[in-house]
């Protein structure tokens, strides 16, 4: 496959009209040093400052800058999506728009995925700059969930320098607030060769974090839904089905077994308790309709899954 550059440097951004024309002096400074062609694909997510004329005003100066202007906040994983849907060259590169992240990386990240064959790297950010109490720690608890979940040994998995090999980023779909679990996403879809890179990172020179605490929360929830639909997303009823079975066998045995223990100490003379005085014998009808009711969710949700257009969406390496 042949590309028209070699480089394609998607960098979304909210209200940093400050750091713009120093960032891409920046990148313009090492990829010419470097001798690489490259765009540079700037997506505006709704800023409420002067971002977008300051891109406007960027374009004319560098003729490698293209953008793309949201008319509200959609997020990150949306600008990511159009980001990657224009992206036309050979390795595409995600960056933040505030100058915490070093263009510097870009020319040893870029030989890792042509010549080492890595389809993704991504900046593992050893030394934060950030608050440590409200950043490093939780990052370091959110990315020990991730490594854990996902199988992919990265330190770093939300940092925003990344590289990919260009059919990696074309084969994906980055929405919600997946752009978290992008090499995840291309693990899902046969992309294994993921590595990571230490990377410098710098303080924010300009403005304020666009993140609170609660993307740590929301991060862990998208992770599990993640991990949920790559693991029965085509298979539902393998988890309905099973789990349903698992709750039905459980509520009837204690059932049974009430109804036998009741009988038999009736049978013998002994004092016994009524079936339906008994506590658990309610439980044990709540396991079973519980049961019932998964079952019956495996049944819809396998339909759903049948009917979608993408069922037999498949992800082919190479052709003869």
């Amino acid at each position: 496959m042949t590309y028209s550059k070699d480089l394609s440097i998607i960098i979304p951004l909210f209200n940093e009209e400050e750091s713009l024309p120093e960032l891409i002096s920046w990148i313009d400074q090492v990829v010419k040093r470097e001798g690489y062609s490259y765009e540079v694909i700037m997506i505006d997510d709704g800023s409420r400052d002067g971002s977008w004329n300051v891109i406007k005003d960027l374009s004319k100066t560098y003729p490698a800058i293209r953008g793309i202007q949201f008319r509200r906040n959609y997020g990150k994983s949306a600008a990511l999506y159009h980001g990657f849907a224009e992206a036309e060259g050979r390795v595409v590169f995600t960056m933040d728009a505030d100058l915490q992240d070093s263009p510097e990386e870009i020319p040893e990240m870029y030989k890792m995925v042509v010549e080492q064959g890595y389809d993704v790297v991504s900046g593992w950010k050893q030394k934060r700059q950030d608050n440590k109490l409200t950043k490093n720690l939780p990052s370091k608890l959110y990315n020990a969930t991730a490594r854990w979940i996902t199988g992919i040994k990265l330190h770093d998995m939300n940092c925003g320098l990344k590289a990919y090999k260009n059919e990696v980023v074309k084969d994906i779909e980055v929405y919600g607030e997946m752009h978290r679990y992008i090499p995840y996403l291309a693990k899902n879809a046969g992309y294994e060769k993921i590595t990571e890179k230490p990377v410098h990172h710098q303080k924010r020179k300009y403005g304020v974090s666009k993140f609170g605490l609660e993307r740590f929360v929301n991060g862990f929830l998208d992770l599990l839904s993640l991990w949920f639909l790559s693991t029965f997303g085509k298979k539902p009823m393998h988890f309905f089905g099973f789990t349903g079975i698992l709750m039905f066998l459980a509520g009837g045995i204690m059932a049974v077994w009430i109804i036998i223990a009741k009988l038999i100490h009736q049978a013998s003379g002994v004092h016994f308790r009524a079936v339906t005085d008994q506590p658990l014998f309610y439980l044990a009808l709540v396991a079973v309709i519980i049961g019932v009711m998964l079952f019956l969710a495996g049944f819809i949700c396998e339909l759903v899954s049948r009917n979608s257009s993408e069922r037999n969406k498949y992800n082919i390496k190479e052709r003869l």
